[in-house]
């Protein structure tokens, strides 16, 4: 693979940063300011202005749908490693992806339905997301079970005629918190007497649908994220039609693998950028506090952690890198470990940058007047969501174990005497 950015990439990423300048981090009070200023009226879930302000023109500046590669429906979608940069630099700012309508859960919800949907599904849903008129939820891990084993969900998808009637509860179902959320992507079992990984099914449930209880937000180190938001939900005799059924009954857990792939590096991208930042915001704090009598950038402790976070970062970005290359060369599958990998990697970097940051600003760092606190609650709740650290470390053991299982005997290593 190529180590340098593609002139059609340079290109992108001027205009990106240009825009994130201009518009973006100027309003990173006001977008918080916004959301407090809603919750002191009462209520927290409205979308905010500014986001509404913005859209239009990262649309305007050719920066939209920048995700989903492949796409008749959305011509400006880079490949992986084309949009791995861009991702990058929205990853800087938390609430900036959803500008250029990027943000998590859509990307991986719109991805799903254009490589799984049907034409009809692809006009009532994919449509207006990809034109960023309304927003999704995926509903997947539930409270009763280990959801990091996709094969516990209970949540029961039941035919009924030429309808599905859908019972279970549902939580972390991020976004389904925001008014502006339309329409619901549901695991659960079709047959619970079928093969393990055919038990499940996923469904389109528009968010409106009778039956439908949005119980709580669940907060993340008391974060509730709004006006995103991460919720609990009931579905109780949920019913919608036959036709909502993604791709086939028994086929859910081969659209959570395929969904999670591009979703998972998508989090990686921007976590290479929040340690930027991190890395960015922590030495410029330390050339600019005085602390016995010296700068604390001239205390050698800060040395090793910022000549750490800089080999951790290009790592991690390197890694994130080669991981894009292969999904768009060799496809998601072959390039499973290196996804896995990546997921691993990303977020405990990120985390662990964040939290030197945060260290070099002292109590600064732990408040909301700098954005440190708030990027390591994200970074390490990145470490559960789209599978814990556990489980991909568990995927990437396994595949390197079965490179070995058909060699030869290993030969024993003769023993050697020391000087």
């Amino acid at each position: 693979m190529q180590f340098d950015y593609t002139p059609k990439v340079k290109q992108m990423q001027a205009q990106l940063l240009a825009f994130m300048d201009e518009h973006v981090y100027p309003n990173e009070a006001r977008f918080f300011a916004e959301i407090a200023a809603n919750r002191a009226k009462g209520n927290a879930w409205v979308p905010t202005q500014l986001i509404e302000e913005l859209k239009p023109l990262a649309k305007a500046a050719g920066l939209w749908n920048l995700f989903l590669p492949s796409s008749a429906r959305a011509p400006e979608g880079l490949t992986n490693l084309e949009y791995a940069p861009m991702c990058e630099i929205m990853g800087r700012v938390p609430f900036a992806a959803e500008v250029f309508n990027c943000s998590a859960p859509d990307t991986g919800n719109m991805e799903t339905i254009e490589r799984y949907g049907t034409e009809a599904q692809k006009d009532q849903w994919l449509e207006p997301l990809l034109r960023g008129d309304i927003r999704s939820a995926f509903l997947m891990t539930e409270p009763e079970v280990a959801s990091s084993d996709a094969t516990n969900i209970q949540c029961r998808i039941e035919s009924d005629g030429d309808d599905y009637v859908i019972n279970g509860r549902k939580w972390w179902s991020s976004g389904a918190g925001d008014p502006r959320c339309a329409v619901y992507i549901v695991m659960g079992k079709t047959d619970p007497d079928a093969g393990r990984h055919q038990q499940q099914s996923m469904i389109l449930v528009p968010s409106n649908t009778p039956g439908i209880e949005v119980v709580r937000a669940l907060n993340v180190f008391g974060y509730d994220d709004a006006p995103h938001g991460h919720m609990e939900v009931v579905l109780t005799n949920v019913r919608v039609p036959v036709t909502n059924l993604l791709l086939g009954e028994g086929r859910g857990f081969e659209i959570a693998q395929g969904r999670l792939g591009p979703g998972r590096i998508h989090h990686c991208m921007r976590s290479i950028g929040a340690a930027e930042r991190a890395l960015e915001l922590m030495c410029k704090r330390l050339n600019s506090r005085i602390a016995f009598g010296k700068p604390i950038a001239a205390q050698s402790v800060w040395h090793e952690r910022i000549a750490e976070s800089r080999c951790l970062i290009d790592q991690a970005r390197l890694l994130t890198l080669k991981a894009a290359y292969m999904m768009d060369t060799v496809g998601n599958k072959v390039a499973r470990t290196e996804i896995a990998m990546i997921k691993v990697v990303a977020p405990n970097v990120a985390a662990k940058v964040i939290d030197w940051a945060i260290q070099a600003h002292g109590g600064a760092g732990v408040s909301d007047d700098f954005p440190l606190a708030y990027a390591y609650a994200l970074q390490r709740t990145l470490r559960l969501a789209d599978g814990p650290d556990e489980v991909h470390r568990n995927a990437i053991a396994k595949l390197e174990l079965a490179k070995y299982l058909n060699s030869a005997k290993p030969v024993d290593m003769p023993i050697t005497r020391g000087c």
